[in-house]
């Protein structure tokens, strides 16, 4: 029997999580069954359990994808070395991308929920997001040493606090609809100059 080729496995386990991400956004996470889709990928059971063996290995999978490309883009913009302020103003716009129909926050949003009450997706979300922060801390080391933050801030402690705003800007921007960068911007420098 033929091998298959390495392009034509990525492009079909692609398929399932392009299906995947389609099923959560109409039905819902909790409600989107393997049987759904199986369905909505169009191909067969065995095809489906032979990339994931479980909803849970898809969710794992779609976190990831999500999670490694704002990575990616949080290790660029660490790369630049700038204040801490721009660097936020630079993530807000990769949160921006992220919260449009065809972005990863909605379906983050109904991840988040579910980690609430499904021991497996917490500790998916848990892995997922501490890494994440983790990559945020590289900023804050960064505004620590070139004298940006008070002396003796504690970085793990600004780190936490920083990386508060990034998903509370997104879910305001998803639920409310009615927040932009530059005036979130705006509410942050007001906090940073209260005295």
């Amino acid at each position: 029997m033929p091998r298959v080729s390495e392009d034509h496995l990525t492009a079909r386990r692609e398929q399932i999580l392009v299906a995947a991400r389609a099923c959560f956004l109409r039905k819902g996470l909790h409600h989107t069954s393997m049987q759904d889709l199986i369905k909505e990928a169009g191909l067969s059971v065995g095809a489906v359990y032979r990339y994931f063996k479980s909803k849970d290995e898809i969710i794992a999978a779609i976190a990831e994808g999500v999670v490694g490309g704002i990575s990616e883009q949080i290790d660029r913009i660490a790369d630049r070395r700038l204040p801490l302020f721009d660097s936020l103003a630079l993530i807000l716009d990769v949160i921006d991308e992220q919260t449009r129909p065809e972005g990863a926050m909605p379906i983050a949003l109904q991840v988040w929920a579910e980690s609430t009450i499904d021991p497996a997706i917490s500790r998916i979300v848990n892995d997922r997001y501490r890494g994440l922060r983790g990559r945020l801390r590289v900023l804050v080391e960064h505004a620590a040493e070139s004298g940006e933050l008070p002396p003796g801030a504690d970085v793990d402690e600004v780190t936490s606090a920083f990386y508060a705003m990034i998903p509370g800007y997104g879910l305001q921007r998803l639920l409310l609809g009615d927040l932009d960068k530059h005036s979130f911007l705006r509410g942050v420098r007001a906090l940073y100059d209260v005295r």
